[in-house]
């Protein structure tokens, strides 16, 4: 847990320091996630900090979140606007402080947590540690937005491994938010991940595989590039289609980025 929580550490310094060198007029400029501002797109990020500390901390009370959500929200972009909205009456330095105060004690929870333990999402519930990868993987999805929007080329860290072994455990989850049958075939995944390790998932003679780099293969199964605009090498008609649908992270199901 503490790994993972410097994983995330790393990503609000990254982010940090984009954010720092921003004019107060630049927080509204437009990413490619939605339309979403990049002030809107801290928000999303900090509310769902602020959920997640809820869940951790109060199982009842982030069931009872979930249920008022699911019993008032007209459909999926109504959630979603739920988490932007009060971004847009904060200025920059007060979404700041108001992100840096959620993530704060939202990491200093995940670190408190028993690893064997299953925490409530809005998916299915989740380990300790595959809850922190989630808050990782979120915060690094979002923040590739913001670094797109800037014109920012990110350095890849140790983290992606995480984010990865994530997308390979959400194989299943890709289908059955889709329901869709899942494959009965077995995906392999090879990965060159910094700096220059090989991170493998399954088995090497399984004929479908996902080949190429941590960066690209992350990108596609957060839905931030779509996998021909990767170098990524995929083989096998199971492959292909996991390729297509993947999808991380919890929500209704979504396609990501066209060609």
């Amino acid at each position: 847990m503490e790994t993972l929580c410097q994983e995330i550490e790393k990503e609000y310094r990254t982010l940090d320091k984009a954010l720092g060198a921003l004019a107060p007029d630049e927080w509204d400029r437009v990413t490619p996630f939605g339309n979403w501002s990049i002030r809107e797109e801290i928000g999303h990020i900090a509310y769902y900090d602020n959920k997640a500390t809820l869940a951790v901390t109060d199982p009842k009370g982030f069931r009872a979140h979930l249920e008022e959500l699911l019993a008032t929200c007209k459909d999926p972009e109504d959630m979603f606007e739920r988490s932007i909205a009060p971004a847009r009456n904060l200025d920059p330095g007060a979404l700041m402080d108001l992100w840096k105060k959620e993530r704060t004690v939202m990491v200093q929870a995940l670190k408190s947590l028993d690893p064997g333990t299953k925490h409530p999402w809005y998916g299915p519930p989740m380990t300790a540690p595959s809850f922190a990868t989630a808050r990782l993987m979120e915060t690094w999805a979002h923040g590739q937005d913001i670094l797109d929007t800037l014109g920012i080329e990110r350095t890849p860290t140790p983290g992606l491994e995480h984010i990865a072994l994530l997308g390979v455990k959400t194989f299943g989850w890709a289908y059955v938010n889709r329901r869709m049958a899942k494959p009965t075939d077995k995906v392999y995944v090879e990965l060159t991940g910094p700096p220059n390790e090989t991170w493998t998932f399954g088995d090497d003679a399984w004929p479908n595989r996902v080949t190429g780099t941590a960066l690209d293969f992350c990108l596609v199964i957060t839905q931030r590039r779509h996998v021909d605009n990767t170098g990524l090498r995929v083989e096998g008609e199971t492959a292909k289609e996991w390729m297509a649908i993947a999808q991380a992270f919890a929500g209704p199901p979504s396609t990501g980025p066209k060609v």
